[in-house]
Formats: C-alpha cells, sequence, structure tokens
C-alpha cells in the first residue's frame, strides 16, 4: 500500500512539474512582437533590428522584423500587417515621427503597445515607451571634441567650420544639433569659429534622410562658393557618419588629404564600421559609439514589461515630448571615439572583430 502511495505521488509530482514547464514555454511563444525599423542602408539599424530579434527569440517571443527602406507608406503598411497579424506590442524606429499616428491609433484600438525605438514618435498618445540614447550629449560630444581638437578655449583663431544637421523629419536631429551648438555657439558668436557659408540655421544645414551623397553635394556647393578665395575648412560638425563621408568624399575632390592640404576635424555617429576605418585611416576624425546592443536590451525589457502589465524601467520623465505628452524614456550614454580609444570601445567590447575593421 505504501508503494502505491508512493508512485501515486511521484506521478502527480511529475504531471504538476509538466504542466508547469509547458506553461513557462508557451506563454512566449503565443506572443507575437512587430519591430519596424527605417532602412537596410545604415548599418546600425541593421545592428538593432538583429540585436533586438536575438534577444527577444532567446527569451521565447517570436518576432516579425521589417525594414521599410525610408518609405514612409511602406512603413505604415508593414505597421498595419503586424496589427492584422496580432503582434502584442510593436517596437518602431519611425522613418517620419508624424506620420504614423492613424495606424497608431489601431493599434491602440486593439490594445496593442507601442515603444518608440531610438526616434520619438511625434503627435500621438499612443506611444507608452520610448527607447534612445542621450541625444543632447550625442551633439555635445561631437561639439566638444571640435572644442578640443582647436583648443579653442585658448587659442584666439578664427577657425573655419561648417556645420551639417540630421533629416527634418527626425525629432533627434534636433538634439543633436542643440547640444552641439550648446558648446559652438559662444564660439562663433565671440568669432573664434567662423561659419564661412553663413548657413547657421538648422533649416540650411539639415540633411534629409540622413543621406550622404546630399551632403557630399551641399558640401561640394559650400567649398566652391565660400572657399575659393583659398580659406580651408579647419572642422566639419557631422551628426552621423554617412553624412561623415559624403562630406568627406567632397574635400578629397578638391584637394584636401595630401600634406600641404590636410582633411578638417570631421565628427560623426554610429561608430559605423566604414566610418571606423576611416577614422583608422586617418580621414573621419571622430565618431560617437552608440551601442545598440545595450539599447536592444532596453527595448526588451520594455517589452517584457508590458507584455506583463507592468511599468518598464525609465530613467527620464520630463524631457521628451512629442506635443501631445511626454514619453516615459530610457537613455542610454553614449561614448566619443577616435584613434585614440576605438580598440577599447569597439574592440575589446566585442561591438566588432578585428576583422570587421580590415
Amino acid at each position: 500500500m505504501k508503494k502505491r502511495w508512493l508512485v501515486i505521488i511521484l506521478i502527480s509530482i511529475s504531471l504538476l512539474l509538466a504542466a508547469c514547464s509547458g506553461d513557462n514555454s508557451s506563454d512566449g511563444d503565443e506572443v507575437l512582437i512587430g519591430v519596424a525599423m527605417p532602412t537596410k542602408s545604415s548599418q546600425r539599424w541593421v545592428d538593432d533590428g538583429n540585436n533586438m530579434v536575438e534577444q527577444l527569440e532567446k527569451i521565447g517571443y517570436k518576432t516579425d522584423l521589417q525594414y521599410a527602406e525610408d518609405d514612409v507608406d511602406k512603413q505604415i503598411e508593414q505597421l498595419e500587417n503586424m496589427i492584422v497579424k496580432g503582434a502584442e506590442v510593436l517596437v518602431v524606429a519611425s522613418i517620419d515621427g508624424t506620420a504614423i499616428t492613424n495606424v497608431l491609433q489601431k493599434a491602440a484600438d486593439q490594445d496593442i503597445k507601442v515603444i518608440a525605438y531610438d526616434r520619438l514618435i511625434m503627435e500621438s498618445e499612443n506611444v507608452d515607451y520610448y527607447a534612445t540614447f542621450d541625444n543632447f550629449q550625442v551633439g555635445v560630444l561631437q561639439a566638444t571634441y571640435i572644442e578640443e581638437a582647436l583648443n579653442l578655449q585658448e587659442e584666439d583663431g578664427p577657425f573655419s567650420i561648417e556645420l551639417f544637421g540630421g533629416s527634418p523629419d527626425d525629432n533627434n536631429a534636433y538634439f543633436f544639433w542643440d547640444g552641439a551648438l550648446s558648446v559652438l555657439q559662444p564660439y562663433i558668436d565671440e568669432g573664434k569659429l567662423v561659419v564661412q557659408s553663413g548657413q547657421l540655421e538648422f533649416q540650411q544645414a539639415a540633411t534629409m534622410r540622413w543621406d550622404g551623397n546630399t551632403a557630399k553635394s551641399r558640401m561640394e556647393n559650400i567649398l566652391s562658393s565660400s572657399y575659393s578665395d583659398g580659406t580651408t575648412v579647419d572642422a566639419v560638425l557631422s551628426p552621423f557618419d554617412g553624412i561623415s563621408r559624403g562630406v568627406i568624399q567632397a574635400l578629397k575632390g578638391v584637394g584636401y588629404g595630401s600634406d600641404d592640404l590636410p582633411l578638417p576635424i570631421v565628427t560623426g555617429q554610429d561608430a559605423e564600421s566604414a566610418s571606423v576605418k576611416s577614422i583608422i585611416a586617418g580621414e573621419q576624425t571622430q565618431t560617437v559609439f552608440k551601442d545598440t546592443r545595450e539599447l536592444a536590451k532596453v527595448a526588451v525589457n520594455m517589452v517584457e514589461a508590458v507584455v506583463k502589465d507592468e511599468e518598464a524601467e525609465v530613467n527620464d520623465t520630463e524631457t521628451y515630448d512629442n506635443k501631445v505628452k511626454v514619453v516615459p524614456t530610457f537613455l542610454v550614454e553614449p561614448v566619443s571615439v577616435d584613434i585614440n580609444n576605438y580598440e577599447e570601445q569597439l574592440l575589446e567590447s566585442g561591438y566588432y572583430t578585428e576583422e570587421d575593421l580590415q
């Protein structure tokens, strides 16, 4: 009799454990997360998407990763398809932060949560959280690098500088610009820095869709119209590596990059492998490293919180106003990278291998 009861108890325990195990493994499998990225033309967005999918699937979620190739209508269609498929959370790096209000309302009507990823979604109440880097600080890092490289606190100058901004339909571009000008504007006002083109306003400096060829054409026009008298460019504020490479092409096209006419200081952002190679080669001077692995981790933590109907961890509840609401935000710190620390920041951290930068 004792043996019989022991067998019954063991069988009951086994069934209970199996049932619990089945519940845990199936919960994540039943939850679909839609991940909408803007384009594959920039390495960083490919890395963002891959990092997020890897981390989400590792903990049991299904994912639908889509790239819209900078086509707003296509991104809206992709989001609509994710809603139809039954996604419970949408993680969205928007192409145009003001253009997806209607589709987000459709998501809200289905009780689908929305996390804005690195680009703030504007003019919508249907944004639950925002995961991004400290975008104002990105601009500060770029401008501080110029300040220190030119020794502006000690030198009288004047030094010639040209300013490039990001895409006007991306809210981040304004944070980058404001951060940079918080450092550079006093030197411009003082006359230590001179923008020879006279293009001092964001709308004059903006680069639609962050396009490198657009930046190249603008730099070529600036060089021909404002530097034909032999004045040299000492620095270029560039907010993104793709823009930086376009600017450098334009500069090399008129002879910069030689011993007699060295390239100016050129900043950047995203630590794209092509630009890190350019830094190693002595062309681009600096970039801002934003570890997409860390940002993906933040977004995944937000996904888990909203799926469980919990509050996600944030560290900023005041800054990011999308004109309808202040969106609770988690900011990841960016890091300035140049020839002196790229190995420590990019290689030793495992972000790149040495072969990646050959």
